[in-house]
């Protein structure tokens, strides 16, 4: 499998991005961080949070499917088949 680091620049950006995002909102709950008003309601916080979640499933969903066509590369047409191969569905 590939390494975590050659996912595509834009996965890595939006994961970056959603991390960041969560800290924020965590910082905004427990009142660390001074925001202005309208940033610093639990409600902004929670739209935070969810927003951060929502940009981190992108690369947990490339991930996903990397793993998926390693574990099983037949569901994914990656296997060659050779003409007398016996291992065919239809037998």
């Amino acid at each position: 499998m590939r390494a975590f680091s050659k996912m595509p620049v834009p996965i890595l950006v939006l994961e970056a991005s959603g991390g960041i995002m969560l800290v924020l909102s965590y910082l905004t709950l427990h009142q660390m961080l001074p925001l202005p008003a309208s940033f610093s309601a639990p409600l902004a916080a929670t739209v935070m949070l969810f927003a951060g979640i929502a940009l981190m499933l992108p690369a947990a969903i490339v991930m996903m499917w990397r793993t998926a066509k390693v574990m099983a590369p037949e569901l994914f047409y990656l296997r060659k088949r050779t003409p007398g191969d016996k291992h065919d569905a239809d037998h």
